[in-house]
């Protein structure tokens, strides 16, 4: 058996060309199987941590999806805003431990603005319940002072003391500008991996400060100086969602009716884990379709190692001859052609796990900034590694094929080929 290992290699060596080009497609389709998967668990693994350690969301009535996306995900925007007294009342009932205020509507340079409480820097949890931490600075205290998410830092290169002004709406656009009401960046928040890394936070009190002489989205007279709006006490007058934490899990259900049948406007209040499920589902039609469509690329892979092994059986059937006229049996042959197949697959998946890694190193900066998306640089897992050893065996598989045409050949078959 070793002599016969011995010797496929060698045929390999023989074959380079052929060798390596079959060896990268079984590579390229190794690095998108494994590579599908990784996105695939990475994408639900990032959705689950966006929030944790949040009992209920609460916003205008809507889906729960549109609620989530708009509150944690910032995408798109609310139907309607929530009342600050309706906002008061519900977060003094006596089941709710602490609550988030959060107003959204503005932008800066494509990045959403969330105004909100230092609250937020305190309760806001993501991944497996861990706070939000700074990178450099503290919470804004001023009316005109910010703080901005890792990836506006990193992108526009800001850094603590700088100036920012804010746009009204999510088009950055001249016209809708606050220029004359500039926000100092007083801190930087650690990257999380989440939308928190691409969001400019500040007071709920700013928010109404900059609105003043605007009214719903259009200027309608001119907006009173930073000096002025300081000497003013602002209170906020209405809020896009809030987050919410209990005392006690048991109260979720009870506290999650009370807040759906409100008498006073129409509110819905979910449970994050489950918008998240909801939302996961809706997407569980293009997961089933990367999957079927990295497993056809693993196939067509194995097919070309096929077609290669097949090609150059025919050319080597003089080969397989001289071996049988030096004394090599049938099945000596045979185990040569399936050494060969079992090598070209282990080495490409040797090399498609190496590619795979080095996509992951190249691109993880590139899917964090335009998707918010972490893929997180791990080992193989077993499931993986599960994966690679089905690859493997349907690659022996395929080899059989070729081994038993070489099998059945004679030795006069390979003695009188006409040249």
């Amino acid at each position: 058996m070793k002599a016969i290992l011995h010797l496929a290699w060698k045929s390999l060596q023989n074959r380079k060309a052929t060798a390596l080009l079959t060896i990268l497609t079984v590579a390229i389709s190794v690095t998108l199987l494994l590579g599908v998967e990784r996105v695939r668990t990475q994408a639900k693994a990032s959705f689950a941590n966006t929030i944790s350690g949040t009992d209920l969301i609460v916003g205008s009535r809507a889906g729960s999806v549109n609620l989530l996306l708009y509150s944690v995900f910032r995408i798109g925007n609310a139907t309607n805003n929530i009342d600050w007294k309706s906002y008061q009342e519900i977060t003094s009932h006596r089941a709710v431990k602490w609550a988030i205020p959060i107003s959204l509507g503005d932008s800066h340079r494509g990045f959403r603005v969330i105004g909100t409480t230092g609250d937020y820097f305190e309760h806001y949890k993501y991944g497996k319940k861990q706070p939000l931490n700074f990178d450099q600075g503290l919470p804004f205290a001023g009316l005109f002072e910010t703080v901005i998410g890792a990836e506006v830092a990193r992108k526009l290169n800001y850094k603590l003391g700088d100036e920012i002004i804010i746009a009204h709406g999510i088009s950055d656009k001249s016209f809708n500008r606050h220029d004359n009401l500039p926000f100092k960046v007083v801190g930087i928040l650690a990257p999380t991996g989440t939308p928190v890394d691409r969001s400019v936070h500040v007071s709920l009190e700013a928010i109404e400060a900059i609105h003043v002489g605007w009214e719903s989205g259009a200027r309608l007279g001119p907006t009173p100086e930073a000096k002025v709006l300081l000497q003013q006490q602002f209170k906020p007058k209405q809020i896009t969602a809030f987050m919410v934490g209990l005392n006690s899990k048991i109260q979720t259900f009870a506290l999650q009716r009370y807040i759906n049948t409100y008498s006073k406007e129409p509110l819905s209040a979910i449970m994050p884990g489950i918008a998240l499920h909801e939302l996961w589902q809706m997407m569980s039609i293009a997961e089933q379709a990367l999957l079927i469509v990295s497993g056809f690329v693993v196939i067509a892979g194995l097919l070309g190692m096929l077609s290669s092994l097949l090609t150059s059986l025919n050319e080597r059937r003089r080969e397989m001859a001289i071996l049988r006229a030096t004394g090599a049996r049938p099945s000596h042959i045979f185990f040569l052609l399936i050494s060969e197949a079992t090598f070209l697959t282990a080495l490409g998946i040797l090399l498609g796990t190496i590619m795979l890694y080095g996509l992951l190193f190249l691109a993880q900066p590139f899917i964090l900034t335009h998707f918010g998306m972490y893929i997180e640089i791990t080992p193989l897992n077993i499931y993986e590694l599960t994966l690679l050893a089905v690859v493997q065996v349907a690659g022996i598989l395929v080899g059989i094929i070729p081994a038993i045409r070489a099998y059945q050949h004679s030795l006069s078959d390979g003695m009188t080929i006409k040249i």
